[in-house]
């Protein structure tokens, strides 16, 4: 039996659905200020329930805006950036608004430049998730949030991150409240790893303990977290604990003390940060810091829609109150 495929819904389909007129739902796609929270709502779900999906050709031609908000990530492995995407997507829906993300490693590999790329798909705001570059010139008058602590902020963007300092301090905190005094920390560059050494460094001082940093200027890899923590054991084999600038270096770690013939945690201690999702598996079970990066996210999300709505108002930093979150890979040292 022949079906005729359902023609796709149009604006005005969309009007009717949700008893409004088009120019409503028009403004509705715009962002618009002027809609009200209850006929925004009743047009976003009679566009799901149609799934209405609107023309970003027409739309550009008729010069209403894309709802498209770039995501400039520093890598896709990076598992920092699950959490974040979810969190600003989840934020960033309700308005009508839809990312599309750009890894600046790979692009570099290709010699084009992801903010280029949005710059001509006519996005409607920015997201930078990574280290900006020199040559990373934002056009005046673009909203654009900074994800994350960088050692350098476009002028004029928002920064929504969650305190690295802090959370540095409180995972060293937790590993000198278990006893351990022999602490080793693995880092790399970038804004947020330097923050957290910092904040492990502190830890330390006020202890009255000797900091040991080690990997300043590398990446946060699997691979440096190995290749350091190599180091560490074989310069201070005394070493009881790690505390790894993320959960990806902390991988590293427990490789190299396996290597080593060490025991996790009885022999060594190790702790991560971010929380991502490979920490909570059942065959690695890290305890980690919680960066909270799905409020990150989410107040990237916010400080993005206040800019659409507001492009003349003051940029502002949000920080997020990260948390310990105890698993199985610290406890405290053999000789307590």
């Amino acid at each position: 039996m022949h079906t005729t495929p359902r023609r796709p819904a149009t604006i005005y389909d969309v009007a009717e659905a949700a008893g409004v007129s088009k120019s409503l739902v028009s403004l509705v796609l715009r962002g618009s200020p002027k809609v009200s929270d209850i006929r925004r709502t009743a047009v976003l779900e009679a566009m799901e329930q149609l799934d209405y999906r609107p023309s970003q050709a027409a739309s550009s031609l008729a010069g209403a805006t894309t709802r498209t908000i770039g995501v400039i990530l520093d890598d896709f492995r990076n598992l920092w950036f699950v959490e974040l995407l979810r969190g600003l997507q989840e934020g960033l829906t309700p308005h009508g608004l839809r990312i599309t993300v750009a890894d600046r490693t790979l692009n570099a590999h290709v010699q084009d430049s992801p903010l280029d790329g949005f710059l001509s798909m006519r996005v409607d705001g920015l997201v930078i998730a990574t280290e900006p570059t020199e040559s990373m010139r934002v056009p005046p008058g673009l909203p654009v949030v900074m994800a994350g602590n960088r050692q350098r902020v476009v002028p004029g963007a928002d920064v929504a991150a969650n305190d690295d300092r802090h959370g540095g301090r409180l995972a060293t905190e937790h590993l000198l409240g278990l006893g351990h005094r022999r602490i080793g920390h693995l880092t790399g560059a970038g804004g947020a790893a330097r923050l957290r050494a910092e904040g492990y460094e502190e830890a330390m001082t006020s202890a009255g303990l000797e900091p040991r940093i080690l990997g300043m200027g590398g990446a946060t890899t699997e691979e440096e977290g190995y290749l350091e923590a190599v180091r560490l054991l074989e310069e201070v084999p005394e070493t009881t604990a790690v505390f790894a600038a993320n959960d990806t270096m902390a991988m590293g770690a427990l490789a190299a003390a396996r290597e080593r013939g060490l025991v996790v945690p009885e022999d060594l201690s190790i702790i991560g940060y971010d929380d991502s999702p490979i920490a909570s598996t059942h065959l690695l079970q890290l305890t980690t810091v919680d960066g909270r990066n799905s409020d990150v996210g989410a107040a990237v999300a916010a400080q993005l829609v206040d800019r659409l709505n507001d492009p003349r108002r003051a940029p502002r930093t949000e920080f997020v109150t990260p948390r310990v979150i105890q698993r199985s890979t610290c406890a405290p040292p053999r000789n307590t």
